[in-house]
């Protein structure tokens, strides 16, 4: 049959995406470049806050232990921040705390040498001090695969076929901390996710100064009047006779981070102890490593195509990778109670309010360092995971859709990325222990840990079949033309615009 004529064709592929207002290295005026960094930074908390809140209590921490670590998490964040957007990919992310690294951190967490202590504080304190051991030693797996440039050689396996569902299953694959969270209280979460859509979406044109301010701080806008509104539900005891765990999620008086915050506290290295050292904590915190590096590669590609710029080469995305290995290598020094790896909250967000300037992030990278050691502040959260994922989607416009083996990989990668994961949670929710459980804890830690995250189990299956199946006569198909001029450093013009380092740095880390 014969191809159709480029005419004829509806919508053809477009390098960069329409409707951004901003790109990678264009900025908005100053006071709406601080704006929206503060929106950034207001995302971010929200994970700053979840994860110590759920670790800290299970290591026999109190809530001012809590409230040191969220501090402590808020400020390596904004240190990693500022290092990737200045050195690493200089792709407008923000470098957060991950949820990949909770298996492993569960696991120490349960040591027998670490439960048999009675005093919860030193419990808390040898246990802090273990974890930060584990990520020190792993962070050495990031470091060396990224300035050695393993990462970037194993990098030109993929393809934008290869990549969709890597991409997607980014965002798509955190469906379980999208509405079961937003159900916990649907009082509150539905009407915060009807106005944030409302405000983005269909009252994006309303302008003030010739400024969208209704799109452009959706988030900030309806984070400010859903908290007025349930803490006006708070003082007027509607959850007086509640449920706990209703009570626990609706009021806004029952995190103890305000009253159990000092004034002023600057985080410093090393400030729980000297960490300790254990070679079954460490090999299954490297599993953790491994998949927030692919995590972090599929959201450094989504960052790129919502800045406007190219897909980061090769040698752009080992020099990230290498630099987010620096920043777990931080969190370990400091006792962050977890690793790094970008956000895709934060990455989404730059779709809604179609801004994907670099300085943006460097201002919410200030914002967490300034707010991290002035500890007195509420904390507020929110989501934004869908328009990352759906990013993804949009390489598809590279390849032969038309195609039955694309069709085939596509379908079969996202498929098993969402199924193996979930089959992962459903059989740890109810056995208590993952389905990999030998009396070896770090090989369990390692399966467990990898075949949790889907877009770790959609790159494996991706790749494997992309590079396998009839990939010499269908170079096309899997968008290759459009993908290699992307692969080298110099292989297109605009990379040396996005990614060259700052301060003649370029010199020192030389295109490969």
């Amino acid at each position: 049959m014969e191809a159709p004529k480029p005419e004829e064709i509806s919508h053809p592929p477009m390098d960069q995406l329409q409707g951004l207002e901003y790109c990678i290295d264009s900025n908005p005026s100053w006071g709406e470049a601080i704006a929206l960094g503060f929106q950034h930074y207001i995302l971010a908390l929200g994970t700053a806050v979840m994860i110590p809140t759920f670790l800290v209590p299970l290591m026999g921490g109190t809530d001012n232990d809590k409230v040191r670590v969220v501090q402590t998490l808020l400020f390596v964040e904004g240190i990693n921040t500022l290092l990737q957007t200045l050195f690493g990919t200089r792709l407008p992310t923000v470098i957060g705390g991950s949820w990949a690294f909770m298996v492993p951190i569960i696991s120490i967490i349960h040591d027998s040498s670490l439960v048999a202590i009675d005093d919860p504080h030193l419990r808390f304190l040898s246990t802090m001090r273990a974890i930060q051991g584990a990520l020190i030693v792993a962070s050495s797996v990031q470091i060396i695969l990224g300035y050695s440039q393993l990462w970037g050689i194993f990098s030109r396996f993929f393809s934008p076929l290869g990549m969709v569902p890597v991409i997607s299953l980014v965002g798509f694959g955190l469906f379980d901390r999208g509405f079961p969270v937003v159900g916990r209280c649907a009082e509150i979460g539905i009407p915060m996710l009807i106005l944030f859509v409302a405000f983005s979406q269909y009252l994006k044109h309303f302008q003030t100064k010739q400024l969208p301010i209704l799109e452009r701080f959706a988030l900030l806008i309806s984070v400010t009047v859903i908290w007025a509104y349930a803490h006006l539900l708070t003082a007027s005891g509607a959850y007086k006779h509640r449920p706990e765990l209703t009570q626990t999620h609706c009021r806004t008086d029952r995190a103890n981070l305000i009253s159990s915050a000092p004034w002023i506290k600057i985080p410093y290295p090393l400030q729980w102890g000297a960490p300790t050292f254990d070679a079954g904590h460490a090999f299954g915190m490297m599993a953790a490593v491994f998949v927030s590096m692919i995590e972090s590669t599929g959201a450094f590609k989504a960052a790129s195509r919502l800045a406007s710029a190219t897909p980061p080469p090769a040698h752009v995305l080992s020099r990230g990778i290498g630099w987010q290995g620096i920043g777990i290598l931080f969190d370990g020094l400091f006792g962050t109670v977890t690793g790094s790896t970008v956000s895709v909250e934060n990455v989404g967000l730059l779709g809604t309010t179609r801004v994907g300037s670099r300085r943006v992030i460097q201002i919410s990278a200030g914002f967490m360092i300034f707010f991290s050691i002035l500890g007195e502040q509420r904390l507020l959260a929110d989501d934004s995971l869908a328009f990352s994922a759906s990013v993804g989607l949009s390489f598809l416009q590279f390849t032969n859709m038309n195609s039955l083996r694309n069709l085939f990989i596509t379908g079969v990668s996202m498929f098993l990325g969402l199924s193996i994961p979930e089959y992962f949670r459903e059989y740890t929710a109810g056995a208590l222990h993952g389905p990999a459980h030998t009396k070896a804890g770090w090989f369990n830690d390692f399966l467990n840990t990898v075949f949790l995250s889907s877009p770790t189990v959609a790159l494996i299956v991706a790749v494997f079949l992309d590079n396998t199946l009839d990939y010499k006569d269908s170079a096309r198909d899997r968008g290759m033309p459009w993908w290699a001029k992307f692969r080298a450093f110099k292989g297109d013009s605009r990379n040396e615009e996005f990614y060259t380092l700052p301060f003649n740095l370029q010199r020192f880390f030389p295109p490969s």
